[in-house]
């Protein structure tokens, strides 16, 4: 299947099942806003679960704040978002669309990128177990061709970004033709730079009003805030504050689903250490991240670091971690070394001595901070597009499947009565009462048992038990794996053990100690 058709379904299926909607969608929506309905709701919680507990419950230096959305207009100036929040647009003036340029140049070398992919795939098909990549890429014609063009592109927009030469970034989408998707034609515009902050006013009167923004990101929370936590929780560096939280960016460009959007929340966490040692820390960190991606079990192959070669102008290290998604490797988390660039621009705005004393150094100084930030909309993408599968079983059907990992899933039990009568309801009920307690748990009882087990499946249900005519004798009932479908007999009061370490986010945990 075309991995645009994929993207399609998982995009149908989110509203189908109950995991987001268009926000506002019985007046047709509202651009780049979406809201998580009730299936959706219940996984994103999950995966901030999954977040939080790896930070906070695994290391007992990182601790959790929630900063306000509101904050004093000064701590914008001072980060540098008032002045260089910037996107570089540019317009095609035949289908009227606006579009980022610097995300036009990166499609295309994506493109690049994917023609050396197929030209590898096709000889790795035909040569078999005996195929050698690394030979195959330095020695073929085709794929040098083809990496040579990349590579000249890549390093002319490196540098074009790095320079911020709007004129250059056009010229680059002119020399390379890349067509606008709608008109299909090169008639593009100049590129010009757009701030995305969204601003608004507080204060009761007209004459008294303040201008203030919804906050762009969520770390100048923690970054005001550092000295607090500091010393009211006796902190000795290295720690870190995590937060979890709403940001708002006035996105032009807002595709692909809930990828990109302009009311999103993220999850950073601030690690505040040593002058020197951060880069001993950037690399820790990096690891980790990684780590906590790939503990959920959808394959190694589908992660990547990408170092950045334009570094932000507070950074002197970045790397993201890249996801596969049906539209080709997305960034869904950065780490960056944000040197003290945050928190000494903040103590020259404020005017106040905000360092850190050492107590072991005994000096004062200001940290350097590593951050890890991840997008939860976009990390819930990456576990939907990852977890949704399409079978064809043995009996000639087919089946569409969330293989979610069981940690992450909506709901972790269905309890279904065989039929709605003798009894059966009644006791479905008693052992869903029992078991709710523990973990999320669903009854229904409407329609044939396989149609049920086909709704669990859609919903990424790891498993479901039947109540039947034989649980009123014998206090048994059949436990259904979603991804194998096998099905066994066990004992009521057996289930709450059998399940709880399963389906519980302790068991991914555990794989990061």
């Amino acid at each position: 299947m075309a991995q645009d058709d994929v993207f399609k379904k998982v995009v149908a299926h989110c509203k189908e099942y109950g995991f987001v909607f268009p926000s506002s969608d019985i007046y047709d929506g509202l651009g780049a806003v979406y809201d998580y309905g009730q299936m959706g709701v219940e996984l994103k919680n999950n995966i901030k679960t999954y977040w939080w507990q790896s930070m906070v419950l695994l290391h007992d230096n990182i601790v959790g704040i929630d900063s306000a959305i509101f904050m004093h207009p000064t701590i914008w100036k001072a980060s540098g978002h008032v002045d260089a929040f910037n996107d570089p647009l540019i317009d095609n003036r035949d289908s009227k669309k606006r579009y980022r340029a610097d995300v036009l140049i990166e499609e295309q070398i994506a493109k690049y990128d994917e023609k050396i992919e197929k030209e590898v795939a096709k000889a790795a098909k035909r040569f078999g177990e005996s195929f050698d990549r690394e030979m195959f890429c330095q020695t073929n014609p085709k794929v040098l061709a083809e990496k040579a063009k990349r590579d000249a592109l890549h390093e002319r927009f490196s540098v074009a970004m790095n320079n911020v030469d709007l004129e250059e970034l056009r010229q680059i989408i002119l020399d390379e033709e890349i067509v606008c998707p709608i008109s299909g034609t090169r008639n593009w515009t100049e590129v010009r730079q757009f701030n995305l902050m969204f601003s608004t006013e507080m204060g009761s009167t007209a004459d008294g009003a303040m201008k203030v923004y919804l906050r762009p990101e969520t770390a100048q929370g923690i970054f005001v805030n550092y000295l607090n936590v500091q010393k009211t929780g006796r902190m000795r560096i290295p720690f870190g504050i995590a937060q979890i939280g709403k940001a708002f960016r006035n996105e032009i460009v807002a595709r692909q689903f809930i990828f990109r959007m302009r009311e999103f929340e993220q999850m950073e966490m601030q690690f505040f250490v040593q002058p020197g040692k951060e880069m001993e820390w950037f690399e820790h960190w990096k690891q980790f991240r990684l780590k906590w991606h790939k503990a959920l079990g959808f394959g190694d192959d589908k992660y990547r670091y990408h170092d950045h070669e334009k570094l932000a102008h507070y950074a002197n290290a970045a790397t993201d971690i890249e996801f596969k998604m049906p539209f080709g490797f997305k960034e869904v988390e950065g780490i960056h070394s944000r040197t003290d660039f945050d928190l000494s621009q903040h103590e020259k705005y404020c005017g106040k001595n905000i360092k850190y004393f050492d107590p072991e150094l005994n000096e004062s100084y200001t940290p350097y901070v590593i951050e890890t930030s991840i997008g939860v909309d976009r990390m819930f993408l990456s576990v939907m597009c990852a977890a949704y599968t399409e079978e064809a079983l043995a009996n000639g059907e087919s089946r569409v499947v969330l293989k979610l990992p069981a940690a992450l899933a909506p709901v972790k039990l269905a309890v279904l009565p065989l039929v709605k009568k003798d009894g059966l309801p009644e006791k479905a009920r008693e052992i869903m009462n029992e078991l709710k307690f523990s973990f999320n748990c669903y009854y229904e009882e409407k329609d044939s048992i396989g149609k049920r087990y086909r709704r669990m499946d859609a919903i990424g249900t790891p498993y479901c038990v039947t109540v039947d005519h034989q649980t009123l004798e014998d206090n048994m009932v059949t436990l259904r794996d979603r991804d194998t479908m096998e099905q066994k007999r066990v004992a009521i009061a057996d289930l709450r053990e059998l399940l709880q370490d399963k389906v519980s986010i302790t068991s991914v945990l555990k794989k990061l100690s």
